[in-house]
């Protein structure tokens, strides 16, 4: 188990990095994470919700994402609320308190998913959350020392010194611990190092005298473009053109308070052609050739944000100039000319008028949809494209126009066509001119429609188009997961993470 001295210390990548590694090394591997609070959300094979950040694992370790390795995901609603989300299906929304309250009575189904995964797997590489130290919620604790403690896990502790104070935050944390908690932790890491790590030596003699805890490593700050969790992710403080003389492209993503599933926009991010940045402000909007509104965990609170920071405004008028506008799944439904919210599963907004840049309704029901989907977009920019995505939404929306996309459920059999052709098909999303909206989360990543945007916009500019074949976001992500497992491998002492994997007999 990877545990972290606080949010952000890197355990998600230390995460991916391990199972990578055991992977590498020919152990069938999976990762486990007993609860996780994240608005980048994934719809697996079956229909079922889980966090991005297991999958991501998931991918490391060259397996099928399955949401036993997530067993209970909360989805933020509000400053003091969630959304809960058990074994992929969603059990209602909740309060912290009451939530706090609950989370007990969920224990068997943590146990349940982890023992299934260990009765299949060679290694589980957990993730805990936050810090273990919290002592105002170790009560009832089911995801840091609680669960290591049920599952008897071996725990690695990892410090974020890039944040300064990696010292103080190591040994806080052990001090914080009961005894029996401090004797689980069997190494520590120091992660995000930049520089001669041989300045670190006294440092890391002290810290493994005062806590009798070896230090098994020093990651250096790396950059790996893999996704991240939601609001600590550095991408979102783009907020300006950034000085990269090869980005011809000027991409604006409206940064919603509630933004979700951001990660939608990774594939244009590492697209060297392309410049991506966030927007929270109508002055920081300037001119670019796209904006893009994406996915929101509340489609009318955020709306109204939209509304009172200008923004709608000034979108609209981009959009009346001809401007490129896309919408995905929320951003896509605040597109059209209402939004109706009778049951008040949407908060407690009867409903709102939309922008009015598209001609679709969308009303808001109690029924998610949880839906894994592969298809061919129709919008004529980006006509013929392959897509292999996911829907995941409330709310159904009445289309009165041309269709983004025409698309089917994805049985991993590859055969599209052929659903097609028999009528299985269903038309998605709806565009107008310069104006698009899609329900598909991972609409960029098979690079099809990367490919066929980027040639577009740069038509629009008068600029001559490469054509440069885009690889698909899963060949891309398959040599950054080598590229994280190699700079982890070469800084971690791995013969003692492979004593304590297989509980043998550390060396003194």
């Amino acid at each position: 188990m990877v545990q972290g001295t606080m949010s952000g210390a890197g355990k998600s990548l230390l995460c991916g990095a391990l199972c990578r590694i055991f992977r590498q090394d020919g152990w069938k591997t999976v990762p486990f994470k007993s609860q996780n609070m994240a608005l980048n959300s994934w719809i697996t094979a079956d229909g079922l919700e889980m966090g991005r950040a297991q999958v991501m694992q998931a991918e490391a370790a060259g397996v099928e994402p399955d949401v036993r390795m997530n067993p209970i995901l909360l989805k933020p609603s509000s400053d003091v609320g969630s959304q809960v989300i058990v074994n992929g299906k969603v059990l209602g929304d909740m309060d912290a308190r009451e939530y706090f309250r609950y989370k007990e009575k969920l224990i068997p189904d943590i146990m349940e998913a982890y023992h299934s995964l260990e009765r299949e797997n060679d290694i589980i590489v957990i993730e805990g959350a936050g810090s273990p130290a919290e002592i105002n919620l170790k009560q009832h604790d089911i995801v840091n020392m609680g669960l290591a403690e049920m599952v008897d896990a071996p725990v690695l502790l990892a410090g974020d010194i890039d944040r300064g104070g990696v010292f103080a935050q190591l040994y806080g944390t052990a001090a914080l611990l009961e005894e029996s908690e401090r004797r689980r932790i069997k190494g520590m890491l120091i992660n995000k190092f930049r520089g001669d790590k041989d300045i670190l030596t006294p440092g890391v003699r002290m810290i493994e005298e005062r806590t009798g805890i070896p230090v098994l490593g020093v990651i250096p700050y790396m950059y790996v473009d893999i996704d991240e969790e939601d609001s600590l992710a550095p991408r979102l403080r783009r907020t300006g053109q950034q000085d990269d003389s090869r980005a011809v492209l000027d991409i604006a993503v409206i940064r919603f308070p509630r933004i979700s599933n951001f990660t939608d926009l990774a594939p244009l991010e590492s697209d060297s052609m392309m410049d991506v940045r966030y927007v929270e402000r109508a002055d920081e909007f300037g001119s670019p050739d796209l904006v893009i509104l994406p996915g929101t965990k509340s489609t009318l609170d955020d709306l109204a944000w939209l509304r009172e920071s200008g923004l709608e405004m000034t979108v609209r008028k981009f959009a009346g100039r001809g401007g490129a506008v896309l919408g995905i799944c929320g951003g896509y439904q605040m597109l059209g000319e209402e939004l109706l919210n009778p049951e008040h599963t949407e908060g407690s907004l009867d409903g709102m008028k939309g922008m009015g840049l598209l001609p679709v309704r969308t009303v808001f029901t109690g029924k998610k949809t949880r839906t894994r989907m592969c298809g061919t977009v129709l919008a004529e920019p980006f006509s013929g494209a392959s897509v292999d995505a996911y829907e995941i939404h409330m709310g159904v929306t009445d289309v009165r126009g041309k269709a983004f996309s025409r698309i089917a459920q994805d049985d991993g059999n590859q055969n599209y066509p052929d659903k097609t052709e028999n009528g299985e098909g269903k038309d998605d999303g709806c565009w107008s001119g310069n104006v698009f909206g899609t329900y598909l989360h991972g609409l960029f990543d098979s690079g099809e429609v990367t490919e066929k945007l980027a040639a577009w916009l740069c038509e629009r500019k008068g600029l001559s188009y490469t054509g440069k074949k885009r690889i698909s976001r899963k060949e891309y992500e398959d040599r950054e997961y080598d590229k994280l497992a190699n700079s982890v491998r070469a800084a971690l002492d791995m013969d003692a993470v492979y004593d304590i994997v297989f509980r043998r007999q550390q060396r003194g």
